[in-house]
């Protein structure tokens, strides 16, 4: 077998379903996964993990950008969600086994795609558990200041945080400003972070020990729940959902009688392009189903109960999210949201502070029930990859008593903790967006590699639409709404993409990459691949819904910008340095093929 096959080189189906449990081979301690999960039990940790930052943090900012319409962003992102969840249903159907889209890739693309899409799995889950402690760190703080116990700010936020708003009013002081006019001048989070600098012990001159304390313990306390094992987390989850669920109903019925439709004009104050914003803020809500599939070990049924939960819990969210996103801006004006807790804001504003503390206190149970979930699903991407020999024995070690993949949860809490001690969440929604969105294309392309034409035998698979005709027109038909409706966005585009505006455009005040030549190549290589798309469908009668779920969620990644882009490529060729140096010389299944060819 050439290098070259080699790295592509897939694992059938068969030899999947075969694979032994982790302690099979190798270690003391017998016996594998315990299986506890119902059809209930996984639609819960569906909703543990989509009903979370996206409705208690992350909305608030996409509303303030797009306003009253990101609500149909919602709708958007579920349909292309929707196409992914279909997919994921199939493979789930298909192959029972725990790994989710890493699993997936290596039945369908080979080896080297698997380990690049686990590869991408492991930062959407560390990352996207960073954003969530943190964003559970700010409302517990604000719980604890509202019933009179006053954190010290130095263990409320990260260094990188209390170090900016150091600099952010050193700089204006430096510029001839006075202490309190420089103050007076910031943001009141710079602010914030300036405070807990100058009051945080000094360890060096330019250090000072200024750690989000909350963050650290609450990802510690998660991760030795999951740790204890499966069922006792899969209880906790579902008391928390239920509670969190009460809660956004009892917002929804009362928000309702404070809504003023005139804070609804203009829908869309700042167009399309202001509504696209929030891609990575709504997408972040969205990814919680992904998890369910890294369960498939532990599930009672899982070809039957798996597809059930991720559309149940799809469905679910999708209206509880566009209901809220409607009643959160007819509350307030959208201008108003751009905060950390828009849901107990927008009580506080309307007069009613005892709901707001209300809402308060189930945003801390909510955001602990999704830490909960990404806690779980990340060390069961660890103990597959291990399985594969991709990486050490170690990872897929199963606790004798506990039933769970010990070490790897280990350290998949020490990723976490760590991290959440010390750095701020501005970038990293971003990034778990775009590894999301990753891990979404290839499963939707990994269905037109194993059964392009519908003919799987598996107890669910995606409908077969002939995609010969609707993929072309479809394509045409957006490209003909976007020509028309989004004229601004087109232009800016136009002048990007023949460089008259320079290799990168940098927003001075933010820092962020804002247009440029670089800014737009992930939508012209997007733009190449839609032509590539149609003359493939057309050639090979595609099925349509995988080939729409591969499209938005390629579409989708175009929007997070050249920085995200470039973090994004960088952590895929630190893993390909890791898997080079390791993953390729130990893999289970290269030595089978090397074994074989002698």
């Amino acid at each position: 077998m050439s290098s070259e096959k080699s790295l592509f080189r897939r694992k059938s189906i068969a030899a999947i379903l075969q694979n032994p449990p982790a302690d099979h081979e190798g270690h003391a301690s017998p016996g594998g996964l315990e299986r506890h999960l119902t059809v209930r039990d996984l639609t819960a940790l569906g909703i543990a993990a989509i009903i979370g930052a996206g409705i208690f943090s992350t909305i608030g900012k996409a509303s303030l950008d797009g306003g009253p319409a990101v609500s149909l962003l919602f709708v958007f992102t579920a349909i292309a969600c929707a196409f992914s969840a279909l997919c994921y249903a199939q493979f789930a159907a298909t192959i029972p086994v725990s790994g989710s889209a890493y699993t997936y890739a290596y039945a369908s693309f080979g080896e080297l795609a698997a380990w690049i899409i686990g590869w991408a799995l492991i930062m959407e889950y560390a990352v996207g558990n960073i954003v969530v402690a943190i964003s559970w760190s700010d409302y517990f703080t604000g719980l604890m200041d509202g019933i009179g116990l006053h954190i010290p700010l130095w263990l409320t936020m990260g260094t990188q945080t209390g170090h900016a708003g150091y600099e952010a009013v050193q700089m204006l002081v430096q510029s001839g400003k006075s202490l309190a006019e420089a103050t007076a001048a910031v943001s009141p989070a710079q602010l914030d972070g300036y405070k807990a600098w100058m009051q945080a012990p000094a360890l060096t001159d330019s250090l000072h020990l200024v750690i989000d304390l909350p963050a650290f313990t609450i990802t510690v306390a998660i991760t030795a729940l999951v740790y204890i094992g499966i069922k006792e987390s899969k209880n906790v989850s579902n008391l928390l959902v239920l509670l969190k669920l009460i809660i956004v109903f009892v917002v929804i019925a009362v928000g309702a009688f404070y809504v003023q439709p005139a804070n609804w004009h203009p829908f869309a104050p700042n167009g399309v392009g202001g509504v696209l914003k929030g891609v990575s803020a709504v997408f972040f809500a969205y990814i919680g189903f992904d998890a369910i599939s890294t369960t498939a070990e532990e599930c009672k049924n899982p070809q039957r109960d798996l597809p059930k939960a991720m559309m149940y819990a799809l469905i679910i969210c999708t209206v509880l999210y566009v209901i809220i996103t409607m009643v959160l801006t007819g509350m307030v004006s959208y201008k108003e949201l751009g905060v950390g807790d828009p849901l107990s804001f927008v009580f506080a504003k309307v007069g009613l502070p005892r709901l707001s503390g209300l809402v308060a206190v189930s945003a801390v149970f909510a955001m602990a029930s999704v830490l909960l979930v990404f806690q779980l699903g990340q060390p069961r991407i660890w103990l597959t990859m291990s399985r594969d020999g991709l990486l050490p024995s170690v990872f897929s070690r199963i606790h004798p008593r506990f039933h769970t993949p010990s070490f790897a949860t280990i350290v998949t809490g020490f990723f976490v903790a760590v991290p959440a001690l010390i750095l701020n969440m501005d970038l990293v929604v971003d990034l778990t967006s775009i590894g999301t969105l990753f891990a979404f294309a290839l499963v939707c392309g990994g269905i037109l590699i194993i059964d392009p034409y519908g003919k799987s035998e598996a107890r669910f698979k995606v409908p077969y639409i002939n995609g010969k005709w609707l993929v072309p027109l479809i394509l045409a038909l957006g490209a003909y709404l976007v020509f028309r409706f989004n004229a601004t966005g087109n232009h800016e585009f136009w002048l990007d993409a023949t460089g008259q505006h320079g290799w990168l455009q940098i927003d001075a005040s933010s820092g962020k990459v804002t247009g440029g030549f670089a800014h737009q190549i992930p939508a012209l290589v997007f733009l190449l691949f839609c032509v590539g798309m149609s003359v493939l469908s057309f050639r090979k009668r595609l099925s349509l819904l995988p080939t729409l779920g591969l499209l938005i969620n390629l579409y989708l990644m175009t929007e997070l910008g050249i920085s995200n882009w470039t973090l994004f490529f960088v952590w895929l060729l630190i893993g390909l340095a890791v898997y080079f140096g390791y993953g390729y010389k130990n893999s289970k299944l290269g030595k089978v093929a090397v074994a074989t060819a002698a």
